[in-house]
């Protein structure tokens, strides 16, 4: 398997970069969070690869981060998503807003990302749920301020599901302290 792939960044046109390793071109499929975010051409880049033996071919999907590995290797898990829809779905949206979609079960979200409809959002909901984990879905640019991801931490660690956090978490007003915001969060919980 190729883990990782270093070298100097020969071409780029999207989805595809080319890259020389030692004397070897080799082709990478690339999401466009990590497109974007590449040298120019010429310049050394490494890349964390996933490495698909086919029956008709080797294909290399590189990364930059290893939390996009991390969630592309878990869409290529579920049945019926293979990794060009779990390109389009990194394309469409960071790992942390994934992540935050998961575990607010927001499937509206993902039909924005062209190729994925109704049925296959829900899919990705049910079938990702609970392996995003919550520091996914809170790291990087938190769509919640810090309070929030605090109070998030805070309940998950009590045992409730993501889901019952989720919901909680939203009927707390945006200028409310750590502290203050456990305590709505638990009445919310003790509620339903």
């Amino acid at each position: 398997m190729i883990g990782r792939l270093s070298g100097i960044l020969l071409e780029k046109t999207p989805p595809t970069l080319l890259v020389d390793a030692g004397g070897v071109g080799y082709l990478v499929d690339v999401p466009m969070s990590t497109f974007y975010d590449l040298p120019a051409i010429g310049e050394r880049v490494a890349l964390l690869t996933h490495h698909v033996v086919r029956e008709d071919a080797h294909l290399l999907y590189g990364f930059l981060t290893a939390a996009e590995r991390d969630a592309f290797r878990q869409l290529v898990r579920i049945s019926g998503v293979g990794p060009r829809t779990a390109l389009a779905v990194l394309s469409g949206m960071s790992v942390a807003d994934l992540s935050q979609a998961v575990t607010l079960q927001e499937s509206a979200r993902l039909t924005r990302v062209p190729g994925i409809g109704k049925k296959t959002a829900e899919r990705l909901m049910l079938e990702l749920k609970g392996k995003l984990g919550p520091e996914l879905a809170l790291s990087g640019r938190p769509a919640a301020d810090d309070s929030s991801a605090d109070v998030m931490h805070a309940l998950l660690a009590l045992g409730y599901s993501e889901r019952e956090v989720a919901t909680a978490v939203k009927q707390i007003g945006p200028d409310v302290g750590v502290s203050e915001g456990i305590k709505q969060a638990l009445k919310q919980l003790a509620r339903s």
